[in-house]
């Protein structure tokens, strides 16, 4: 019998969905930044998007999709989804929220559909990578199939 393949929330989603995906894992047994990620893969770092989970003024929660390198400007994404302010939502609360752990963050298949927005810029490339939904896993899909499947838009978010 060959090895059952170990299937994350975010892989069922985009099964489901029929939208193409590769993914590839890696060891990983602690949070490793994007950055490194990408390095490790022999990823481009433009190609490398990670996840982040705010709170708003309201007390609603939000994701945003940004390249590894890049810094969420929180001015441009509160905007973005009709907030007067952002912050970072504290890591204590991240798995609570979202169902996923830091490293492993992905805006698909969280454990309640928050508004997600992904910077503009991914609408130009052929393909990007995001978190697979578990440490170690990474999943290269079309960015307008990752709208679709996190139910995001698309906005200009970054510094």
């Amino acid at each position: 019998m060959g090895k059952k393949e170990i299937k994350t929330n975010a892989m069922r989603i985009l099964d489901s969905q029929k939208i193409p995906y590769e993914y590839e894992t890696y060891t990983c047994d602690e949070f490793t930044d994007g950055i490194q990620v990408a390095d490790m893969l022999g990823y481009e770092h433009r190609l490398v998007y990670k996840t982040l989970v705010t709170a708003g003024k309201s007390g609603g929660y939000y994701v945003f999709v940004i390249p590894v390198e890049a810094e969420i400007d929180f001015k441009k994404a509160a905007k973005a989804v009709g907030e007067k302010s952002l912050s970072m939502l504290p890591l204590r609360e991240l798995t609570k929220v979202t169902g996923y752990v830091r490293g492993g963050c992905t805006s698909i298949g969280m454990k309640k559909q928050y508004p997600t927005v992904v910077q503009e810029d991914a609408k130009a490339l052929c393909a990007m990578y995001v978190s697979g939904g578990k440490l170690g896993m990474q999943i290269k899909l079309a960015p307008e199939d990752l709208k679709k499947a996190a139910k995001a838009e698309f906005a200009d978010i970054i510094m």
